[in-house]
């Protein structure tokens, strides 16, 4: 019975994770999921409970398809190298699935609001944030706290990734790419330690 529930359970989360791509938060209903998954309505509340159930499941397979993405990232590169590359990360987990990572960040569903347990999904990504930047902060790219600066270049990251899933960074790939680089040398200079100026 359990073996039976765990594969409904996965084809129930890829299911809804297919109905996202295809019909947006909007075509999301325990129907359509249902019929993606070729279950019954029945079965897919015997599993998930009700729809915020479901919803509950899909918020914690993004985290953790992200949280992969993000750890499969080079880990010898130079540090530097390696925040553009976490944010280049982030950004093309966004862009490539909006409307999940809509449900990660912007909380579409008034079915769902996420509480301190769901909040732990996003851990494993917040620890890679802060372990990045902290080694930025030895290798001296940057200067500060490295979990005060970690959320700040995720706050900016996220931002940026959200404005452009939206199409507001530019109209082609050419601009858009051009302001996330604009963006990240300023946030990257801007929390670089500061020079020491020479007395004459």
């Amino acid at each position: 019975m359990k073996q039976r529930t765990d594969a409904l359970r996965e084809r129930g989360v890829a299911s809804a994770l297919a109905v996202l791509a295809d019909e947006g938060v909007a075509g999301l209903t325990t129907r359509s999921v249902a019929r993606r998954a070729d279950a019954s309505v029945p079965a897919i509340y015997e599993v998930f409970g009700d729809k915020a159930g479901l919803i509950r499941e899909v918020f914690f397979e993004g985290f953790r398809m992200l949280g992969d993405d993000l750890a499969a990232l080079p880990a010898d590169t130079e540090p530097r190298e390696a925040l553009l590359a976490l944010a280049e990360a982030f950004r093309r987990f966004v862009v490539t699935r909006p409307v999940l990572a809509q449900i990660m960040f912007s909380r579409p569903f008034v079915d769902f609001d996420p509480t301190g347990d769901e909040d732990k999904a996003g851990v494993k990504v917040r620890r890679i944030f802060v372990r990045r930047v902290r080694d930025a902060v030895d290798a001296g790219v940057l200067a500060g706290d490295p979990t005060d600066l970690a959320h700040v270049f995720f706050a900016y990251v996220e931002g940026m990734a959200t404005a452009e899933s939206a199409r507001r960074l530019g109209s082609s790939k050419h601009s858009v790419d051009r302001r996330w680089r604009l963006g990240l040398t300023a946030l990257v200079t801007g929390l670089a330690p500061a020079r020491r100026t020479r007395s004459k």
